[in-house]
């Protein structure tokens, strides 16, 4: 299975960039996951319509026809759930926005908006958990044990 991962902005957080590595290197044998970073839009203009309008033009022109967005108001899924929409097909593209979300379009040119939980996280938290949960899914597809 091919797995794409676009979201906006570097990680700039050591133990992030360590658990996203950890769970790179864990999918791996499994998957192929690419990991594409847009740019984020800083300064005085960051979280402005405008600002999120430019993230959204950078995001739609990378992304694919048929992304998953991650969105806190989309629909909650559980890791079973996540297996299952991702079992059979031959790859899948996330998306997750930057700190201050993405523009309304990029919310209605997504294929399907999940939620990874009621609470918030920080869009770079996200990275970690949604890779978590990408890799989870892939134990459960291949019917191997996994902690809990």
């Amino acid at each position: 299975m091919r797995i794409r991962l676009l979201w906006v902005g570097k990680t700039k957080e050591p133990w992030i960039a360590e658990g996203i590595e950890k769970y790179m290197a864990l999918l791996r044998p499994m998957a192929q996951v690419s990991v594409v970073e847009v740019k984020e839009e800083r300064g005085k203009a960051s979280g402005s319509r405008d600002a999120l309008e430019k993230e959204a033009e950078r995001i739609l022109r990378q992304a694919g026809s048929r992304f998953i967005l991650l969105d806190e108001q989309g629909r909650g899924i559980d890791s079973p759930g996540l297996a299952g929409m991702l079992g059979g097909q031959a790859e899948a593209e996330f998306v997750i926005g930057g700190p201050y979300g993405v523009a309304q379009r990029v919310k209605e040119a997504a294929g399907q908006r999940i939620s990874l939980s009621p609470m918030t996280f920080t869009h770079q938290m996200a990275r970690v958990i949604l890779l978590e949960q990408v890799y989870r899914a892939q134990m459960i597809m291949n019917r191997r044990s996994y902690h809990n």
